[in-house]
């Protein structure tokens, strides 16, 4: 039997990431598929990335594959250590070329080669695109005609744009950053394989009133001098309609008012926090200035004194 180096065949280092190999792979795969390739070689060449790629894709079969050292050339005679097995440990099975136990390489070709070995179908690439939603729709959930543009890939590999129009639906308290998987709406797949799926990365859209904080909604909540310093009832609006929340007398702007699970929804649902925040009324005629004379006679109040400058 002859050493195969797989990692030479995939175009990578020994220490290359499983998202590495999985690269390397689609591109030589491509450029290699018989059905579209003019390269020399091209089908034993895809049948033997292939072979490489069902091993190092495999961390148990990358594992054992890798006991057979560095100090292998492509090649050379091999010979086992005495009790070596690929894939499954010592004693466990045994090796035929293309294949474990005998069997095809089963987990590659039900995955990208469904039409068997050597010239089958290959499943196409999954896409990527992002799709902004407004705090509403993620509150209550949604479906909308979506209008993207996505990079696309051919039958015979060449990227264009492609415009689709989509019915998505947007899950109830999907978070900023989470994915939406579209089945079979990435790529399309080559002889007859079929397509990859499209994954829609969320961005939740900023909003006029609610700053969004994980789960948490924060609302800047105006409030009168008067308000602040007697106490009131306000009405305070939320996603899922308005709610009378109580002032205490001697609030301070910055400080907070919990609605418990008037957030988004999750399990558990987020809070929304009222931040309180003292506006004063416009000094614009002379009655307004006299208030405020006479407040600054009959308080004598002093927002520095802690400071203690004199």
């Amino acid at each position: 039997m002859k050493y195969k180096d797989y990692y030479h065949i995939m175009g990578v280092d020994r220490t290359a990431t499983g998202e590495d190999i999985k690269r390397a792979y689609r591109k030589l795969a491509r450029k290699y598929h018989p059905d579209v390739s003019k390269e020399p070689r091209a089908e034993e060449r895809f049948k033997e990335i292939g072979e490489a790629y069902e091993v190092l894709r495999d961390e148990e079969k990358r594992a054992a594959y890798d006991q057979l050292g560095e100090n292998w050339q492509a090649g050379q005679d091999f010979t086992p250590p005495p009790g070596w097995q690929p894939g499954r440990g010592p004693g466990a099975g045994t090796h035929t070329h293309g294949g474990y136990d005998g069997e095809p390489l089963s987990d590659f070709f039900e995955s990208f080669f469904r039409g068997g070995r050597g010239r089958g179908s290959l499943r196409g690439e999954d896409e990527s695109a992002h799709l902004s939603v407004s705090l509403e729709e993620v509150f209550s959930g949604a479906t909308r005609a979506v209008r993207l543009t996505i990079p696309h890939r051919d039958q015979r590999g060449a990227m264009t744009q492609e415009v689709r129009t989509l019915n998505v639906r947007i899950p109830k308290g999907i978070q900023h950053g989470q994915q939406i998987r579209l089945a079979g709406q990435g790529n399309p797949g080559m002889g007859g394989g079929v397509a990859g799926d499209l994954y829609l990365e969320i961005s939740i859209a900023p909003h006029p009133l609610y700053r969004l904080d994980g789960q948490d909604l924060y609302l800047a909540v105006p409030v009168s001098p008067w308000e602040a310093a007697l106490g009131a009832k306000l009405k305070v609006p939320t996603l899922g309609g308005p709610v009378e929340v109580r002032l205490p007398s001697g609030s301070q702007t910055g400080q907070k008012l919990r609605l418990k699970g008037r957030g988004m929804p999750g399990s558990p649902a987020g809070d929304q926090y009222a931040v309180i925040e003292i506006v004063n009324p416009r000094v614009d005629t002379d009655h307004a200035r006299e208030l405020y004379r006479k407040m600054a006679e009959d308080l004598a109040f002093d927002p520095r004194a802690h400071w203690g400058v004199t």
